[in-house]
């Protein structure tokens, strides 16, 4: 067992790494962006809000496994063509970045008004109210949320296998099926829960060192 092991590892090390590139190119983008979207959420200009509300719809309202499809197979009908790996990263920060949005707009409602008038009394622009006071707050608001997509994230990332991209789930997938055993879909699962546990210990961390801000 141990040499079957030893054979297959590397299949499963490569999608690993195709896994954790979907994962950390979707959290880098899709919550700035996430954030961006949230001011645009909670502003006056109610044309802007309508608009960003039906982009939220959409994107939650529908799977990501349908919006992998639509996007890889779907878009180039209008002439839009997409390579895999860059199909599978547009889908999932358009996702991602409405869930962030969505957190973000909570933590943003939640920091009392008041603290925009004592930013006005302190004659500081809407930039540096937004950056210095309230991301902040915002910021150890919606940690605890953030973190859960995180993890949700590590295991939506083998969704990506739809549209044939070499991920730890199709590299487990391919060996389970050449070879008729369910050891490799064994060893993915323990990947998935190693990588999960990972996440689970570094947010915990950030978690506690942003309790010391309050």
């Amino acid at each position: 067992m141990i040499q079957y092991i030893e054979q297959i590892l590397p299949a499963l090390l490569s999608g690993t790494k195709m896994t954790l590139s979907i994962f950390f190119w979707t959290l880098i983008c899709s919550i700035p962006l996430g954030a961006i979207l949230a001011l645009g959420l909670v502003s006056n200009f109610k044309p802007l809000v309508w608009v960003l509300n039906v982009y939220d719809w959409l994107m939650r309202g529908t799977p990501l496994l349908l919006q992998l499809i639509f996007v890889f197979y779907g878009l180039p009908v209008i002439g839009i063509i997409f390579e895999r790996y860059d199909a599978a990263l547009f889908a999932f920060i358009l996702n991602y970045t409405a869930y962030f949005a969505e957190i973000f707009r909570g933590g943003f409602q939640s920091v009392p008004r008041g603290q925009f008038e004592s930013a006005r009394v302190l004659r500081l622009s809407y930039g540096q109210t937004i950056r210095k006071i309230i991301i902040p707050q915002v910021f150890k608001i919606v940690l605890p949320s953030i973190g859960n997509e995180v993890i949700n994230l590590v295991k939506d990332s083998s969704l990506v296998y739809v549209i044939g991209l070499g991920d730890l789930l199709r590299a487990g997938n391919v060996a389970t099926a050449r070879d008729v055993t369910l050891l490799p879909l064994v060893l993915v699962g323990i990947i998935y829960l190693a990588l999960t546990a990972i996440c689970t210990v570094v947010l915990k961390v950030i978690e506690k060192r942003s309790s010391v801000w309050r």
